[in-house]
Order: C-alpha cells, then sequence, then structure tokens
C-alpha cells in the first residue's frame, strides 16, 4: 500500500492540504512530510504561527496511527505536547518526522520532530491518538 499516495490524496481539500503537507515517506518506522512556511501560516510577518506547526505535527501523529489501525479502526487525537525551541521564517521549507513510541489496543503515542532545512530542531510534539473500534453496521 503506498500511504504517501493515499495521505496525500485523502487530505486534498481539507484542512492538511490548506496547510499545504507534502507527504514525504511512509514506512514501518517514520511518516516524514514537508510544508513550504506561507505568510498565511505566520502570526507575525516572518514567524510561522505555533498553531500551524502544531496542526502540521497532530496531521502526521493521526496518520502514522492510521497506517497502524486494524480494518475499519478509526483514530482521534486525546492529548498533544508541543515545546517550540526554534522560529520557522517565511519562505523555509519545514519538515516533520514522526515516530511511533507506542502501539497499544486502544492508544497510540507519536513522537514528531519539525525540522528546518539545516536540521535544527523547532518544534518537538509527543501527542496520543485514541484507537476507535470499528462501529458494528
Amino acid at each position: 500500500m503506498n500511504w504517501v499516495e493515499i495521505f496525500q490524496q485523502h487530505t486534498r481539500g481539507l484542512f492538511p492540504g490548506l496547510l499545504g503537507i507534502r507527504f514525504l515517506e511512509a514506512t514501518d518506522e517514520r511518516l516524514r512530510a514537508e510544508l513550504t512556511v506561507r505568510e498565511d501560516l505566520c502570526t507575525v510577518p516572518g514567524v510561522m504561527h505555533g498553531g500551524a506547526l502544531m496542526a502540521f505535527a497532530d496531521t502526521l501523529g493521526a496518520c502514522a496511527t492510521v497506517m497502524r489501525l486494524p480494518t475499519g479502526a478509526q483514530t482521534t487525537t486525546i492529548e498533544s505536547k508541543t515545546n517550540f525551541l526554534a522560529a520557522a521564517a517565511t519562505g523555509t521549507t519545514v519538515t516533520g518526522e514522526c515516530t511511533v513510541l507506542h502501539l497499544g489496543r486502544r492508544t497510540c503515542v507519536c513522537q514528531t520532530r519539525i525540522t528546518d532545512a539545516g536540521g535544527r530542531l523547532l518544534a518537538l510534539v509527543i501527542q496520543t491518538q485514541a484507537v476507535l473500534e470499528p462501529r458494528p453496521s
């Protein structure tokens, strides 16, 4: 299954598509995507809004969880914590790399590192996704 194409197609026209997330890699070890910092994603001129960084990481955590769900199950974020470490400037590209730290029957815990093109860590996000069992038809 080509998760990169699936995520890119399924997020088109939705909030992740509006952000401009471009999925790059989806393996058992990690999910990687990138995002160009546009002025409309900034809080003050030239600085990406923290909420946009969080939304980027939240999308990656949800997608990393979806890759591991049983057929018919869904997920939703139930907790997220972000450490902001440096600013992302307009016109730059940021990369998110998400790894699953824990996958249980009811929860999935993910860590997303967001870096700039030089590898500088901009934000570290730990989130918990609920695993929602399929509803009976």
